[in-house]
């Protein structure tokens, strides 16, 4: 681990305590077990074509393709536990060094960690909701009727429902505003696990005057960042937790 780099990031979270705001994305779940999306060879779109089956067109125009992939993919992200990154930011901002978590992520490891005020701007897997009448529904609850059905209905009115994430070709939620508000009232974006090339999303790291990374690999932010941490999540921010000597409230 660099520890000279380590230092350096727990000095700026020091220095902006309580004004701090982070962005995750994939790379911080891996470690519990979830592919990221990108990596070549082992990225989920290196065995699928997302516009091709994760689409709202494919949703709509074939949905019996878009919930066999959807379960295939996504399944298994409902048993998954949150690792040590995501366990060090929960600690992060129940000690008051972080005031908000905004996620690319739709796994809810983050809440699953405890950690409190989570701005999922991609949606998540915890639910669905009817198309038609509006109900929700637990996710587990329409994957389990798969494959008896070909697609899971409402249990109310018959009609389909869908998941609450952002698919390719959704609009942005509503979490998306309210993560640029809160971006905007920081001093420093703490981004971890993101190689920030997801667009529009990618924006909100760049709406701070300072800027810290930690990521597995390179990004094309890291020149403009006052610090990078290359590493696995969980690694280094456990580390910046014990430079800070805090711990899990």
């Amino acid at each position: 681990m660099q520890q000279t780099e380590v230092r350096a990031l727990a000095q700026l979270l020091n220095r902006h305590r309580g004004r701090t705001a982070v962005f995750t994305g994939a790379g911080i779940s891996t470690e519990s077990g979830i592919p990221d999306f990108r990596s070549p060879g082992t990225g989920l779109w290196s065995h699928i074509d997302p516009m091709e089956y994760l689409s709202v067109d494919a949703l709509y125009a074939r949905p019996q393709t878009f919930w066999r992939y959807f379960d295939q993919v996504f399944g298994p992200t409902l048993d998954a536990e949150p690792n040590a990154g995501h366990i060090a930011l929960a600690t992060l901002e129940q000690s008051g060094y972080v005031h908000t978590i905004i996620t690319q992520n739709i796994d809810g490891l983050h809440q699953k960690a405890e950690a409190q005020n989570v701005l999922e701007v991609h949606g998540h897997l915890r639910t669905v909701h009817c198309r038609s009448c509006g109900r929700t529904y637990p996710m587990q609850q329409a994957l389990e009727q798969l494959p008896k059905e070909p697609v899971p209905r409402c249990e109310q009115c018959g009609k389909t429902v869908r998941p609450d994430v952002v698919l390719f070709g959704d609009m942005m939620p509503h979490a998306f505003s309210q993560a640029l508000q809160a971006v905007e009232r920081s001093q420093l974006v703490l981004v971890v696990g993101s190689s920030l090339t997801v667009s529009p999303a990618n924006t909100l790291a760049f709406q701070a005057p300072h800027l810290a990374i930690v990521n597995r690999d390179p990004t094309l932010a890291d020149r403009r960042a006052d610090v990078v941490l290359y590493g696995t999540a969980g690694e280094a921010l456990t580390a910046v937790v014990e430079e800070l000597a805090i711990g899990h409230q």
